[in-house]
């Protein structure tokens, strides 16, 4: 309020201390906040980065986190700030990583489809990768947002902001498979009915379990790559623009808001660069 920040800061400052709270529930830590250590902020950092956000939205939540022991300083709540000496991760447009086609089949034929997880788990990465959800857009995909007559999914991005994405016929028909053979025997909890991705206890799934689904099929299949949620999304946006995509249609897709966001993914395949030097360049 002393501030006059938007509403929105303020609620990503509240979230950046949840989160931090949350981390330190998952470290069987119930710290005060006067008790929290530099250690301990570093772990979150790193478990952060584990997680796939991007550099961009840890130095974001760092930011907000300074601000709050900076507060208890000021407040004389603590003496110290254990964020003081912590830096931002640097910001450098990192190439994302990504899998190619058949990477991604090994992954996929590393789920175990008798086990009762294993066709929601084929339905959630066929998705992700056909339409390239965020994560957040992932667990928050509704069923009453499926159009299956014309190809698409409604889904809610940054900002709230609703967008329609094409979903191909594959993972249709695995989301078939996993909403009539499994989770039509699923007790619902209440408020989860439209929610389509769903835990065995009926609830929708956290950021986390998604993440841990696939670092385990990712260690399974013996891929030897940093594999996140993330990574299905740059793999989707790559894929098109090396098949010859338009950079816009690719942008309308991903929901970006700027197209230099899009244009990263124009840089990633170095061999077919240079093979368009090598056929088209007349110095060649």
């Amino acid at each position: 309020m002393e501030r006059s920040l938007a509403q929105n800061s303020v609620e990503a400052y509240l979230r950046d201390v949840t989160k931090l709270r949350e981390f330190l529930k998952i470290k069987n830590s119930e710290s005060p906040p006067q008790q929290v250590s530099q250690t301990d902020l570093l772990d979150f950092l790193e478990f952060l980065n584990e997680l796939g956000m991007s550099p961009y939205s840890q130095a974001r939540m760092l930011s907000g986190l300074k601000a709050f022991f900076k507060f208890l300083v000021y407040e004389e709540l603590t003496s110290d700030d254990p964020s003081e000496l912590l830096e931002a991760p640097k910001l450098g447009r990192k190439l994302p990583d990504t899998l190619n086609v058949h990477e991604i089949d090994q992954l996929l034929s590393a789920i175990d489809m008798s086990a009762p997880e294993g066709p929601r788990n084929r339905a959630m990465l066929e998705t992700v990768y056909s339409s390239g959800l965020r994560v957040s857009e992932l667990i928050g995909l509704r069923i009453s947002n499926i159009y299956e007559d014309i190809g698409f999914l409604k889904v809610v991005g940054k900002g709230t902001k609703e967008r329609l994405v094409p979903i191909g016929k594959t993972a249709l028909k695995h989301i078939r498979i996993y909403r009539d053979q499994i989770r039509n025997h699923l007790t619902i909890k209440p408020g989860n009915e439209d929610f389509l991705f769903l835990n065995r206890r009926g609830a929708k799934l956290s950021r986390v379990m998604v993440f841990l689904i696939i670092k385990e099929l990712a260690s399974k299949a013996g891929l030897d790559k940093s594999i996140s949620p993330h990574t299905f999304r740059h793999s989707f946006a790559t894929h098109l623009i090396e098949g010859g995509a338009d950079l816009r249609a690719v942008q309308e897709m991903l929901g970006h808001e700027s197209i230099t966001t899009t244009e990263i993914y124009t840089h990633l395949d170095r061999e077919y660069l240079q093979q368009v030097i090598k056929d088209y360049h007349p110095r060649s």
